[in-house]
């Protein structure tokens, strides 16, 4: 959208500003162009840094990251579980396709989160889903893409904790809510 066509209060505070602040990471990653895709999403999102926990490369190697979300927001790699040390109030919140997970749609964001999300090819650790606070899960017939899944649960949290209004049930509505 140009400033032109934007509401004169958003033109110099846009894209709008979520409430609280947000981590995006995951456990085990072993690819490097889905660690670039992802910290480019979350530098676009507006999260506060990034990690891995047993990743088995470094961040530097993250070359899908054409936005340089590296020099611009800070990751942490994380060895192991013990190491990870998230922020005083920082909810951790497990991304996973579990039974007794909660659906994105019907999650409410805490204002300080951390999500975390599986390997490529595996779930999150028993140890780490009983570290979570919260698990939660996209509804989906199967696992998609781990960066993909990252910029859904990202662009859901914006949806829900971002200064927007609520969208209208159907055209018909918009047209009778507008009226007299």
């Amino acid at each position: 959208m140009n400033d032109q066509r934007k509401p004169s209060a958003l033109r110099n505070c846009w894209p709008p500003k979520p409430r609280g602040y947000f981590a995006i990471g995951a456990e085990r990653m072993s690819k490097a162009l889905n660690l670039g895709n992802l910290m480019r999403s979350a530098h676009a999102f507006g999260a506060a840094f990034t990690f891995t926990i047993g990743a088995t490369y470094q961040a530097l190697e993250a070359r899908a990251d054409t936005s340089k979300g590296q020099w611009h927001l800070p990751h942490y790699n994380w060895a192991n579980l013990d190491e990870m040390n998230l922020p005083e109030g920082c909810k951790l919140v497990g991304i996973e396709l579990t039974d007794d997970a909660i659906d994105l749609p019907s999650f409410r964001h805490p204002l300080r989160a951390a999500y975390v999300l599986g390997p490529e090819r595996g779930s999150l650790s028993e140890p780490l889903l009983a570290r979570c606070d919260y698990v939660v899960r996209i509804p989906t017939a199967f696992c998609i893409n781990v960066a993909m899944a990252g910029a859904i649960v990202m662009y859901d949290r914006v949806r829900m904790l971002g200064p927007y209004p609520d969208r209208p049930m159907s055209a018909v509505e918009t047209l009778r809510r507008s009226s007299p």
